[in-house]
């Protein structure tokens, strides 16, 4: 719903490590004053009244696979960007391994056209790096692009980068943020060959993660930390899935002056190894679920500041590809429209604050990829937030998921918050699980 000015009155505001109660008026698409008490301006000025209510900063996924182009019948930027901001995610980032791949120049610059044209939220993406695409690498803006994605295992297409030359020169040659994927694939590989010995193709789900190891994980991640160390790049290790992991990482620095940080997400702090039994291939991810002590390790990371991000690692497929023996079911899920009520839950288990979910949501990735003018409820920047009330519950079931792949790994789970309003540039995109069908969504631009 497109209107030029909005008041939010009696709202308590979740800012830069505060809660306060206040006012917040909207115009012309940025915060214009925030104060105890605002009265209307004028008699056309949108007033909702968010008694009880909360406001937080638009939530910030920095990974994202929206599938478009070539896998448009599991997702398409429209129908994940829309089913974001149900989710109060009101900018993404999203992956290149997409087909074709943005790997080249031009291929990412018909990305960023079909979102400018078709996306709820505000959008970037990241560029591919492959073993043979430096030249194309060294021409990317960084003022323009998120970052650097690279598979360092578990990829598609030809985006694996095993070249250990390579990849150097990669981490030496490019000021743009490098982030990866971190699973060894040969590890991968002899322990997948072991299982089919036993099993064929149906391998039980259970051994997910131990075909896809600590080991697998901790090897990659640290070789990566290793090089960024040596050659001085900026790396963001993406979906740390182990407590072994968490050695590689520091809280000693803050997060502008971190050269090296990592993320984490939801499903590895949400379902552990126990839930194979009862979830299936629904929750196989890459990197895979694993223990109950790993994803409590995760956790207590968290909260200590050793992991930066809280992300979802969005990755639709459709049930009828997910349903199928292990080495035929795809890895991957749908995650935006629930990430948010899955970390509110959390709060209310007194496990996080309503502070710390903002910070990782909704600061920490605008400070980390340093994107201008987001992430904050700040007079001056662009109006992107969140209505929460904490205290409406409401059941995930097929009738509001939002997902074109139709399907969710929290159906039938009860969350007790819900996302009441998203605006997204001022505007108000959703509201009590009604969308308005305007988009208003901007390509993001960072401050390098």
């Amino acid at each position: 719903m497109k209107v030029n000015s909005v008041l939010i009155k009696n709202v308590h505001i979740v800012n830069e490590g505060q809660i306060f109660a206040g006012d917040v008026y909207i115009e012309n698409g940025v915060f214009k004053e925030i104060a105890d008490q605002i009265s209307a301006k004028s008699s056309d000025v949108k007033i909702i009244d968010a008694e009880g209510k909360y406001l937080l900063p638009g939530v910030i996924d920095d990974q994202v696979h929206f599938r478009e182009p070539g896998l448009t019948h599991k997702a398409t930027i429209e129908t994940e960007s829309r089913a974001a901001v149900a989710g109060g995610i009101t900018s993404f980032i999203e992956m290149p391994n997409t087909v074709p791949q943005s790997t080249t120049i031009e291929k990412l610059e018909e990305k960023f056209e079909i979102a400018s044209k078709t996306s709820y939220a505000n959008y970037s993406f990241m560029f591919g790096g492959t073993n043979d695409n430096l030249e194309e690498i060294l021409k990317v803006d960084p003022k323009k692009v998120a970052a650097l994605k690279l598979f360092l295992g578990s990829s598609t297409g030809n985006m694996l980068v095993d070249n250990p030359e390579i990849l150097e020169k990669i981490f030496s040659s490019t000021d743009l943020l490098i982030a990866v994927h971190c699973e060894d694939e040969q590890t991968i590989k002899d322990n997948t060959a072991r299982y089919k010995e036993t099993y064929g193709d149906d391998i039980p789900i259970e051994f997910h993660p131990v075909i896809r190891s600590e080991e697998a994980c901790y090897l990659s991640s640290s070789n990566a930390v290793a090089l960024a160390k040596k050659t001085g790049a900026r790396l963001h290790v993406f979906h740390l899935s182990t407590a072994k992991e968490l050695e590689l990482f520091t809280n000693k620095i803050p997060l502008k002056d971190k050269k090296i940080t990592a993320e984490v997400c939801i499903h590895h702090l949400w379902f552990s190894d126990a839930d194979y039994a009862t979830k299936g291939t629904l929750i196989k991810w890459n990197p895979a679920v694993k223990t109950a002590k790993d994803r409590d390790a995760l956790f207590t990371a968290l909260l200590e500041d050793k992991l930066d991000v809280i992300a979802t690692d969005h990755a639709p497929h459709t049930s009828e590809e997910k349903d199928n023996v292990y080495t035929k079911a795809p890895s991957g899920g749908p995650l935006v429209q629930h990430a948010l009520p899955a970390m509110l839950e959390f709060y209310h288990q007194d496990k996080i604050s309503l502070e710390k979910i903002v910070e990782k949501m909704c600061h920490n990735p605008a400070i980390l990829f340093q994107i201008e003018n987001r992430g904050y409820v700040k007079e001056g920047y662009s109006a992107d937030a969140v209505l929460v009330d904490l205290n409406a519950p409401w059941t995930v079931n097929k009738e509001n998921i939002a997902y074109k792949c139709g399907w969710s790994p929290f159906e039938g789970t009860t969350f007790k918050s819900r996302i009441t309003h998203t605006f997204i540039n001022g505007n108000l995109a959703y509201e009590n699980f009604k969308f308005y069908e305007e988009k208003h969504g901007q390509r993001l631009t960072f401050d390098r």
